[in-house]
């Protein structure tokens, strides 16, 4: 396996993406944390088949590289357990075994990249990209195929009715669900407030635009950093509100 530091140009790559590295080699273990933190990986570490397993069902990253031999459970083990789970975590297997035989198996499983060792680092970093590229892909014509909007850290889903920010879920209430899901529709749009009345309560609040900057407030308390300078939901003095997914956009605006 080559040691020189991984120099050949990639696209961006997601921030802090998670990898796990399930590998009883603790110089290759080493040399694999040293060089993907170098790429802006967060990075865990197994030595076994049994630890790797446990820690995946206590946590879940974006990739696993795993190790075919490994002591007590094998690597095809693990890919098949983790295979067997329901949600899809992309794999690159490392082996020592080059026979196209244990290649096919490992990609039979399920394993979505396989490499023998000794192994170029460039090269497994870029299959990592590779990898990752394909996932946010497949994950964004899904989200296109149901509906769901993302914009930056957030992530609307219409048919589920949810909202995640960074991961984590953010319980909304009817009203503002439908406030947010309309706003991210339309980015940059300007909505006067008795707009806003018209489209999520009805006729019959007219009049009522306190309501609307309740539930802005209210909206804004769960999906901004700082709130009180807003990064999404962006106030236009004298009209009404707009939504901005960017910060850039965010920066130069008053809130």
């Amino acid at each position: 396996m080559t040691t020189a530091a991984a120099t050949l140009p990639h696209a961006p790559k997601k921030a802090q993406s998670r990898v796990l590295v399930i590998e009883d080699d603790p110089d290759i273990a080493g040399m694999l944390t040293l060089h993907l933190r170098a790429e802006g990986f967060e990075i865990a570490v197994e030595s076994s088949g049994e630890a790797g397993l446990e820690r995946l069902r206590r946590e879940r990253p974006d990739l696993l590289v795993l190790d075919l031999m490994l002591p007590g459970i094998d690597g095809l083990h693990v890919c098949r357990k983790v295979r067997e789970g329901g949600d899809y975590l992309p794999i690159i297997i490392l082996s020592a075994k080059s026979s196209e035989t244990q290649r096919v198996v490992g990609l039979e499983l399920g394993a979505d990249d396989y490499l023998t060792k000794p192994f170029s680092m460039n090269e497994l970093i870029a299959r990592i990209h590779a990898v990752l590229r394909r996932m946010a892909a497949a994950a964004q014509l899904a989200d296109q195929r149901a509906g769901a909007i993302r914009h930056g850290d957030l992530h609307i889903d219409p048919i589920a009715r949810e909202v995640r920010m960074r991961d984590r879920e953010i319980a909304l209430t009817s009203k503002e669900f439908d406030l947010l899901a309309l706003f991210a529709r339309h980015t940059g749009r300007v909505f006067r407030r008795s707009e806003l009345l018209d489209e999520i309560w009805g006729h019959t609040h007219d009049g009522y635009e306190h309501t609307v900057n309740t539930h802005i407030n209210r909206l804004r308390a769960k999906i901004e950093r700082d709130p009180a300078n807003p990064h999404y939901i962006l106030t236009v003095w004298g009209v009404g509100y707009r939504f901005s997914p960017s910060v850039q956009d965010a920066a130069g605006s008053l809130a």
